[in-house]
């Protein structure tokens, strides 16, 4: 445990490669771990490898999870692990090529889905990066309290290439062990390197290491110094094996023989463990990074023969520049192999220059070693935990219920219908429109009471304008999605929208101002309604018995919506006989969107039929699938679309999206209506107490001031895009909540519509 400025830390989280997996940043994280462990012994770090090949690694102990990566929903399970892990930061490698998805997206959505406060360690920061790549790390940034570089050209990139605020990144060297400063020669035994006169180079082995470069300048150093010995040390990088085998180190072997040098090179092919590597370093005389790449940020190989006290000589790439300013190493330009032969030539002839540049170097290693990087992180950590809001739990203010408003409605409206999708308030035409938000949208119209009869008129003539044209009569169906340009995307659309147009026109029939649009309304259903007899899609299912029922109580002798009404629920007896546990009341084995609404058209079947076995199921499910979207404060908490698809499986917290809320405020509306329960009143009023910050984040998703509401509740706060389809939950939650506390006489609202 340690305790500074009120920050008490625990757990950490640390994400990134571990070994046994062979790469640098897999040596970065397992060292970064013991640090950590051997400095602050009182602070759990729960490790989460990264995993490019599942089963091939035997992980140690240490490590509390592993993530595949290429599989997406791996990273969600571990966001909600290390949510209920007690852990109060995340830290997190990054490099690309590590993380699934596009330039390594899925770490995103790890992230997205916790609350805890991160710092992210970059170990490449690109200044020319691709679209997908500077996405991610954008993403990054935003997410991140802390962004830790290891050269200071990464805080400019960062700051000029990225937009990143200066007061998140932190620079903080690379790590290096910490061992004595010993002669090289007391250590060239172990390796049969007696009287010769060694360069090390380290690492996996790949084109851009410049190893050519090194192998051309071996003849000119040869030619003066024939004991010279250059080893280069490390396995052939797994890309390149998996591509061409071992083909580029044959390659290099090859350019050895031809310059007359074979006998001056070893190649060593393996893996060596820590330790052993540390040996080899010390067993060098002199340690070159020939790479090839200028913006190389970061080198863990460099920073070690730093530690190490190697005399350095390297290309002058980002990270060599800045440790190895000042006198610390020697830098050659690119691809000059008379430099780099000139430069061995001088500190093999010179020892005096070439311990003092190796005394140099260990001087300035010490102020690199693991626990100064462990100290200076947590001091980082300990300093984002403490300014982290904390959530104050308090007794929820009395809830004063939101009048409909059209404005935002009409907001994302235009002359073809209402838009899909927004970037924050405004309108996002290139997504175009759909009929579910339309249809959705004509309900509206039907539902508030006093929106200006001329406004009504127009809107209410466009969304059904737009249903109207969305009927294929070929296909028997109607079409879903629509292009900005006003072309379709499809001939069909899903079942679910199918469904919800039916429903539309079904309130629409029953409940619109004027008879023109009853009318209409009313002959849309007779020649389209009978598809909803081949539907079988649970919820679209439901959505066509919510119209049916409002075409009965329109027209009591509607002979088409009472054979839906007759033939469909009993379907869904049959699906809840099948799937129902004692532990588990509901109609499928995974819960999804929309949930309420599958009991909310029992009881509206069963009121309009004078079933009794309906209004009872559905009041059962109600009840069951209400009890699952209570938090253990008692709070509604929406069932989260990463709960979606998992069979039996107890909800999962995130993303709650404002749909849900709405199909339980309207679904409870039914309840009440049946049965009287005032209890419903309640659930319902908890339910649209979501949306004015009743929730798990203590946050309003509901803009009350031009009646907009943000698309969802997520891990680290509320998704601030304003679509379509979460207005409208909001608008129409506000006319079902008004309508039943008019309905209770507790304050005067406006009229609702029984959907």
């Amino acid at each position: 445990m340690v305790t500074t400025d009120g920050a008490m830390i625990e757990r950490l989280a640390l994400i990134g490669n571990f070994l046994p997996r062979q790469c640098g940043l897999a040596t970065f994280t397992t060292d970064v771990y013991k640090a950590m462990r051997d400095r602050f012994p009182d602070i759990a770090v729960d490790v989460y490898a990264m995993d490019d090949h599942p089963g091939r690694y035997a992980y140690p102990p240490e490590v509390t999870g592993t993530i595949p990566q290429n599989d997406r929903v791996a990273y969600l399970d571990t966001a909600r692990r290390i949510e209920a892990s007690g852990a109060q930061a995340i830290w997190v490698q990054h490099e690309y090529g590590i993380y699934g998805g596009a330039a390594g997206e899925h770490i995103l959505a790890l992230l997205d889905r916790t609350t805890l406060p991160l710092i992210v360690t970059l170990h490449t920061v690109l200044e020319k990066p691709s679209v997908d790549e500077r996405r991610v790390l954008e993403g990054l940034l935003q997410r991140a309290a802390r962004v830790v570089v290891m050269a200071e050209r990464g805080r400019d990139i960062l700051q000029r290439v990225y937009g990143a605020d200066p007061r998140q990144i932190v620079m903080i060297p690379h790590g290096v062990p910490d061992r004595p400063l010993v002669a090289a020669e007391a250590m060239k035994d172990a390796f049969g390197w007696q009287g010769r006169k060694v360069v090390l180079t380290f690492g996996l082995l790949a084109p851009n290491k410049g190893i050519e470069t090194m192998i051309e300048a071996l003849p000119a150093v040869a030619q003066r110094h024939p004991e010279l010995l250059y080893v280069v040390l490390g396995a052939t990088h797994p890309n390149l094996i998996a591509h061409e085998g071992e083909a580029y180190r044959d390659r290099l072997k090859a350019l050895a023989e031809s310059r007359g040098v074979a006998g001056n090179v070893a190649f060593i092919d393996g893996f060596v463990e820590h330790e052993e590597l540390l040996d080899y370093l010390q067993a060098a005389d002199i340690y070159a990074t020939p790479y090839s790449n200028p913006a190389q940020i970061t080198s863990g190989t460099l920073s070690y023969a730093v530690g190490m006290g190697k005399a350095v000589i390297s290309t002058p790439y980002v990270h060599a520049t800045e440790i190895l300013a000042d006198g610390h190493g020697v830098l050659v330009d690119f691809n000059d192999h008379e430099a780099f032969a000139r430069e061995i030539d001088h500190l093999f002839s010179i020892e005096r220059d070439r311990n003092r540049l190796s005394q140099r170097a260990y001087e300035r290693g010490r102020t690199m070693i693991w626990p100064r990087l462990a100290e200076a992180t947590l001091t980082e950590i300990k300093a984002m935990v403490a300014t982290r809001p904390r959530r104050m739990v308090q007794q929820a203010p009395a809830m004063k219920p939101l009048a409909p408003d059209f404005a935002a409605v009409e907001r994302m409206s235009d002359a073809t219908g209402m838009l899909q999708h927004s970037i924050y308030s405004i309108p996002d035409r290139r997504h175009g429109y759909c009929i579910d938000d339309n249809a959705r949208a004509l309900i509206f119209m039907s539902a508030m009471s006093d929106l200006d009869p001329v406004v009504r008129d127009k809107w209410t003539t466009i969304y059904a304008s737009f249903l109207q044209y969305a009927w294929n009569p070929e296909a028997r169906r109607y079409r879903n999605f629509m292009r900005f340009d006003r072309t379709w995307c499809e001939d069909v659309g899903s079942e679910d929208s199918n469904g919800r147009t039916l429903w539309a026109l079904g309130i629409t029939a029953r409940d619109a101002q004027l008879q023109k649009h009853r009318d209409w309304a009313g002959a849309m259903f007779d020649s389209t309604a009978s598809l909803a007899l081949e539907l079988g899609s649970l919820r679209a299912q439901a959505f066509a018995l919510l119209g049916a029922a409002a075409m009965v109580e329109a027209k009591p002798g509607h002979q088409l919506a009472r054979t839906i009404l007759q033939s469909l629920p009993d379907i869904h007896l049959e699906l809840l006989a099948e799937a129902r546990r004692p532990e588990w009341q509901w109609f499928e084995i995974v819960l999804a969107y929309d949930n309420a609404r599958v009991p909310q058209a029992l009881i509206r079947a069963g009121k309009v039929l004078g079933r009794q076995d309906l209004i009872d199921c559905g009041i059962q499910t109600l009840d069951w699938i209400v009890g699952k979207q209570t938090s253990p404060e008692g709070r509604f908490r929406a069932v989260g679309t990463e709960s979606f698809g998992r069979p039996y499986a107890e909800p999962l917290q995130f993303d709650q999206q404002p749909l849900e809320a709405q199909a339980t405020v309207e679904a409870c509306e039914a309840a009440y209506e049946a049965t009287g329960d005032a209890r419903w009143i309640t659930e319902a009023q908890r339910a649209y107490g979501w949306f004015l910050g009743h929730n798990d984040l203590d946050l309003p998703l509901a803009t009350s001031a031009d009646g907009g509401c943000f698309d969802g509740l997520m891990p680290g706060g509320l998704n601030r895009n304003q679509g379509a389809e979460s207005i409208l939950a909001l608008q129409l939650a506000n006319c079902a909540i008004a309508g039943l506390s008019q309905a209770t006489s507790n304050v005067a609202g406006a009229s609702r519509v029984v959907a």
